[in-house]
């Protein structure tokens, strides 16, 4: 699977102007493209959102050869609540340190030598205070999971990850395409992951000839897809093949047991009885 990539993570933003701040000033990455559109894309990329947006793509180098950051701008929408799904995005820059300090941007000695950080909108970076060991200083996405191995299934054998490290004691995986590419780093968590409506997105390439059968095999395995093989035109960029798919987590399932807990009226049926219930 060495030809596939990982290529970005999309994160909603409410103020363009402190995130610019922060991606630029703060860890030191460029404005590699900016894009502005009159209405929502067809593969939700601005989320479910109908009106004028915008798409700026920001990183330490080319898109061909870097994991950057996609920011989503919908006009209007001044912050967006977050789930505990997206646990943080580690980069190694000792330069990113030294500015944070320099601009008195907040910063928590985690470990040693690692900083936790926040963009605005409150998505946490863990900085290294070193030199990055490749090319590229973003070594890894960290997501959250309710069920490990479901989710290494998922990511190993549907999509072909390679499994770099795995820590069945910390709940606790790494997974990437290739050696010197940003790694995805899964952690299980106790209860439901709840994606909120912050929720992002992280993207990988893969031949285009490939994405039929992905899909295929997707339908054959029941895995839900949020958008079908659609094609997206990139303004100065080749028109792209898009497949949207959906972890093995049901992004509902907090939603649905809060509706359920809030219809279940058994403990006031037997209160007011002045009854206890019944042990299992």
């Amino acid at each position: 699977m060495a030809t596939r990539r990982s290529l970005h993570f999309v994160f909603k933003v409410g103020n363009r102007f402190q995130t610019a701040c922060f991606y630029r000033d703060v860890l030191g990455m460029k404005i590699l493209r900016h894009e502005e559109f009159e209405e929502g894309c067809r593969a939700a990329c601005n989320g479910p959102y109908d009106g004028k947006w915008s798409k700026t793509m920001v990183g330490f180098g080319p898109e061909d050869d870097h994991f950057v950051a996609e920011l989503t701008y919908n006009y209007g929408i001044g912050n967006y609540k977050l789930g505990n799904d997206f646990m943080g995005i580690t980069l190694a820059s000792s330069q990113a340190v030294s500015n944070a300090r320099k601009l008195e941007w907040p910063l928590s000695e985690v470990a040693e030598g690692v900083f936790e950080t926040k963009a605005p909108g409150g998505y946490k970076f863990y900085l290294q205070n070193r030199s990055p060991p490749q090319s590229d200083p973003v070594l890894k996405v960290t997501l959250a999971v309710s069920d490990l191995q479901k989710s290494l299934n998922y990511w190993s054998n549907l999509l072909g990850m390679k499994i770099y490290e795995k820590d069945e004691k910390k709940q606790r995986a790494l997974l990437g395409y290739a050696d010197n590419q940003c790694k995805l780093e899964l952690q299980g968590i106790q209860g439901a992951v709840v994606h909120a409506t912050a929720f992002g997105r992280i993207a990988f390439s893969c031949p285009q000839k490939e994405l039929s059968d992905l899909e295929d095999l997707m339908k054959r395995e029941n895995q839900k897809i949020l958008t079908p093989l659609v094609s997206l035109d990139t303004p100065g960029k080749a028109t792209v093949q898009v497949i949207i798919l959906a972890d093995p987590m049901d992004p509902e399932g907090s939603k649905l047991l809060d509706d359920a807990m809030a219809k279940d009226k058994s403990d006031e049926w037997f209160a007011a009885q002045n009854k206890p219930k019944a042990s299992g």
